[in-house]
């Protein structure tokens, strides 16, 4: 049987589906609907006259069939689309659709900064962004890419630094240092009120302090535990508690005295912001100028 047009597109759809092992997440990452794709796989299931997926309410795998045609098409396919990403270096203007998944403190201190000047310099490339503090597997999900902490990017992915190292330290209100004191040693926080760090693996986070090759954690107590470092800040600024995150993010209001620095002597160095992707992809057009331009604006240069 002679290959169609049909057959490329529901490839590629395909591809997707068994990838993911969801329409759902698959129809996400292809950019049309659930019943669209279904409709797709369907029709090339019938003009093939064979069935490529096991079907249920809960899960979606291959058949036999299946897995031999992922196995025929899936490194053929992956060389289509990295020549039209090569294609599209060519073009008056970059164009494309990238998707990434980034920390929340990112979207505050590198993206905020470099947006503008992205979309006036390239229009026609469509970013789309994913707030998550939570560890995912962004490849498995659908994004062409992520921005975590240095210290947390899969070992098994290419990274490219964004930032230098970021300075992590602990900070409270006026109000809070008049009504409890301030601590003048890492182990005094074991008597105040902080506000915990549940981070993306769902641990509760140690604050780590280090002054003169002495080093420290901290696990410390707290009515509250927060995953997101706008409700750290809302809970510091309104006297709840000690919070503890990178000066970067704190910076306004410690500038605008809404927040008082603390334990600076025992501010500790954390890895900066990195970008990380599959060494097994093509390398979207579109990521590669947002990586370029971050480096070329520094947003947090010291």
């Amino acid at each position: 049987m002679q290959l169609s047009r049909a057959d490329l597109a529901d490839f590629a759809y395909f591809l997707a589906i068994a990838k993911h092992g969801s329409f759902r997440r698959a129809a996400t990452s292809m950019g049309v609907t659930t019943s669209a794709l279904s409709h797709a796989i369907t029709a090339l299931e019938g003009r093939r006259g064979v069935r490529l997926l096991n079907r249920t309410t809960r899960s979606v795998t291959l058949t036999a069939a299946g897995e031999e045609l992922r196995a025929a098409i899936e490194a053929p396919m992956q060389v289509i689309a990295a020549a039209g990403e090569t294609l599209d270096r060519y073009r008056d203007a970059p164009a494309g659709r990238v998707r990434i998944n980034v920390l929340e403190d990112a979207v505050e201190l590198l993206l905020k900064p470099v947006m503008p000047i992205f979309v006036d310099r390239y229009p026609e490339v469509a970013i789309d962004i994913s707030v998550s503090n939570r560890m995912i597997d962004v490849v498995g999900s659908g994004f062409d890419a992520g921005i975590r902490y240095g210290g947390t990017v899969p070992e098994d992915m290419i990274a490219q630094r964004l930032s230098p190292d970021l300075s992590w330290i602990a900070a409270a209100s006026p109000a809070y240092l008049s009504r409890f004191g301030a601590p003048t040693d890492p182990q005094d926080l074991q008597n105040h009120r902080c506000v915990g760090i549940r981070l993306g693996n769902d641990q509760v986070y140690q604050w780590e302090f280090e002054r003169g090759g002495s080093e420290c954690a901290i696990a410390t107590p707290g009515p509250l535990t927060v995953d997101a470092s706008h409700a750290a800040i809302a809970f510091g600024l309104c006297g709840s508690g000690i919070i503890y995150a990178t000066e970067a993010a704190l910076r306004p209001h410690l500038d605008s005295g809404a927040l008082q620095p603390i334990l600076k002597d025992w501010a500790s160095a954390g890895s900066g912001f990195h970008a990380y992707y599959s060494g097994r992809r093509h390398l979207p057009t579109g990521l590669r100028l947002l990586i370029d331009l971050i480096k070329e604006v520094q947003p947090l240069r010291s």
